[in-house]
């Protein structure tokens, strides 16, 4: 949520004519995230978030904006697309796609307690409920496909035995999918992305999950794994903290308990999730955009966070 491509008040109150939402009041730039340009916005008539998506393209952004709208329709408390006059959603400013959605309450929670990761599991498991009668489709954009594409513009520019760990997981991860077991893992609509800071809470209590712009079908193991490797990690050492992973997975699987075989490769999933932020922040770090407010994560850690969950893990015969 960097900012890419800057925005002043008269574009942002020409834009706010095209809705019935009142008068512009205030603009203020994000900072945070590293994928699209987003600002707050106020109006007479209530907060909003404006979006200029800097990468993805206009025949991908239905697929977001939609599960959007469905979850919110399905009580699950997520930004909603504003409807413009005209009924559209998705419109244009200054060059980018953009959208315009609700404005959640509360601050993200960035040392969570087993309370906090409880309401995580639980919220995460609704979600995918809710997803089993979403229709549109569209893959994980920064699934394995991108990975192994990306890879090779890494290799050069990062150190040996990083290299190796690259490769080598790389290729587990690619022979895991290439199997029946996985490819009957239940999938659907997943968010992809749901760290401590993309969700916020009030009072202690979950008030929202937001930032759907990584989400896409893949299994809903993946999307449980992206969670455990952030909301119950001790963020110095990538290692769990038990407490908090029991009390995500336990109020996960009150509402959808997970299949034997999901529970067998939820080793593997935790690792190709570990993998996958490793390899989005190198390529942020290594092959950088330009941005206002460009603030890059640091890939070191989730090369911990991978090691970690490799040592944690013991390879299935299938796979060694």
């Amino acid at each position: 949520m960097a900012v890419f491509t800057p925005v002043d008040t008269a574009e942002a109150a020409q834009f706010l004519r095209r809705f019935d939402l009142g008068e512009l009041t205030e603009l203020q730039g994000i900072g945070s995230g590293i994928e699209n340009t987003n600002y707050f916005i106020s109006t007479t008539r209530g907060r909003f978030v404006l979006t200029l998506f800097e990468r993805l393209g206009a025949a991908q952004l239905p697929f977001y904006l939609q599960l959007m709208h469905h979850l919110a329709a399905h009580g699950i408390a997520v930004p909603d697309p504003m409807p413009a006059r005209d009924g559209r959603v998705l419109h244009e400013l200054n060059g980018k796609p953009a959208a315009l959605v609700t404005r959640l309450r509360g601050h993200s929670v960035l040392q969570p307690t087993p309370a906090h990761c409880a309401q995580i599991g639980a919220c995460m498991a609704r979600m995918h409920l809710a997803s089993r009668d979403f229709v549109p489709s569209q893959p994980n954009l920064r699934g394995l496909d991108w990975q192994r594409a990306t890879a090779p513009a890494l290799l050069p520019r990062i150190e040996p035995a990083q290299q190796r760990l690259l490769e080598s997981e790389l290729a587990h991860q690619t022979l895991l999918a290439s199997t029946p077991e996985f490819a009957s893992l239940p999938r659907g609509a997943v968010h992809a992305d749901l760290f401590r800071d993309n969700a916020l809470f009030d009072d202690d209590r979950l008030s929202g999950v937001f930032d759907w712009y990584f989400a896409g079908v893949d299994t809903w193991l993946f999307d449980l794994a992206v969670a455990l490797n952030d909301w119950c990690i001790e963020l110095h050492s990538g290692a769990f903290d038990a407490q908090r992973r029991a009390a995500l997975l336990d109020a996960y699987q009150q509402l959808r308990p997970l299949q034997p075989l999901e529970r067998e490769l939820l080793p593997d999933a935790l690792r190709a999730a570990a993998l996958r932020f490793w390899v989005s922040r190198l390529a942020d770090l290594h092959l950088p955009r330009d941005a206002h407010l460009l603030q890059p994560h640091d890939p070191a850690h989730f090369e911990r966070v991978l090691r970690q969950r490799q040592t944690e893990t013991r390879l299935r015969p299938l796979l060694s």
